[in-house]
């Protein structure tokens, strides 16, 4: 990790160095960034806190959504020149003819699915991986004690959230997800507000609500990890519209390498970004306890390298298309631009 860091820097300097030669005798480029409230958007964070962008001559503008086809509207219209978020819906926006590239992973294995009340009976407070059986028994029971079968929420359609918990019924336990569960699609504030109300007996969410609502609801318990939902699950990434775009060139390069940079701090000191993600995710009203806590429960899934989430991509993307939530498979290659990684990984 030191090695690679040392790589990051040496290659964070000259891009800086180059960007702000360009941007001397020019404005500040500036970049447009859409995001959505989660742990996985924290590397925009800690570059803005760090004051990153801003020495490399970029005015970096975060625009806040409520999930990814949220801000995919947003992206295919123009609006936003980057994207931090889910991966799924940045092939909808390809179909749609966006000319959209994902330049680095940010995080993976973040979504976890949670439960309360009657779903979460019996469960252990530490999580255990659940058997498939186990699983279907569980829901079963509760459809028949309660006369419906269980509410989750999710993001809407076509969101990463809404895939990976269709995915985990069907594919991880064998279940119908439209006869087992009653899935809704709201926005991820409203997700983490309904669990806490009691409306929904479930929920597919991410850090910080899961730290959140584990302080807050101690009866609380996990039905499937990250990893139980799906090894190596894809989640947020960072994309760029346009990214060979001669306007591109001012900021591209040392843009994506102020973002690996900061994952890679996020994955190795979480303490020290501490207060720039507690100022953007919370408006410095969360605990600083809970962000800490957060965050180092995130650190081992802070991934840059896109590569490890292309296959997975696809396995999802399959899915969609055999369960009639997509109409048709679009090229996952196509999607990525690796190269640009490995050039700053070098």
């Amino acid at each position: 990790m030191t090695g690679f860091l040392g790589r990051v820097l040496r290659r964070s300097f000259y891009a800086f160095t180059a960007v702000v030669g360009l941007c001397s005798a020019t404005h500040a480029a500036t970049v447009r960034v859409g995001y959505i409230p989660v742990i996985g958007s924290a590397p925009l964070f800690v570059m803005q806190g760090k004051n990153w962008t801003r020495d490399a001559g970029i005015d970096m503008q975060l625009v806040r959504f409520q999930s990814g086809p949220q801000a995919i509207q947003a992206l295919v219209s123009g609006k936003i020149d980057a994207y931090v978020a889910g991966v799924l819906p940045l092939l909808q926006a390809r179909a749609h003819g966006a000319d959209v590239k994902v330049v680095a992973s940010a995080a993976i294995e973040e979504l976890e699915v949670v439960s309360r009340g009657a779903l979460a009976a019996g469960l252990p407070e530490q999580p255990q991986a659940l058997t498939a059986e186990a699983v279907r028994q569980r829901f079963a029971d509760f459809a028949a004690k309660a006369g419906h079968p269980p509410k989750l929420a999710a993001q809407p359609l076509g969101s990463v959230p809404d895939t990976l918990l269709r995915y985990w019924l069907k594919v991880r336990n064998g279940l119908e997800p439209a006869q087992a569960a009653d899935i809704i699609g709201i926005d991820i504030d409203a997700a983490q507000q309904a669990f806490l109300a009691g409306a929904v007996d479930g929920a597919i969410l991410r850090e910080p609500a899961l730290t959140i609502i584990r302080h807050r609801m101690p009866g609380m318990r996990v039905l499937a990890s990250g990893h139980d939902l799906m090894p190596g699950q894809p989640g947020s990434v960072l994309a760029i519209l346009n990214e060979n775009a001669p306007d591109r060139a001012a900021w591209k390069t040392a843009f994506i390498t102020s973002f690996v940079k900061a994952t890679h701090l996020l994955a190795t000191d979480p303490e020290q970004v501490e207060p720039y993600v507690q100022q953007a995710l919370g408006g410095g009203m969360l605990p600083k306890e809970i962000i800490i806590e957060a965050l180092k429960t995130s650190a081992a899934g802070y991934v840059s390298d896109p590569a490890r989430i292309v296959d997975a991509v696809s396995q999802l993307q399959d899915f969609e298309v055999q369960a009639g939530l997509l109409r048709k498979a679009e090229p996952v290659d196509a999607l990525f631009d690796l190269e640009s990684y490995r050039q700053i990984a070098q």
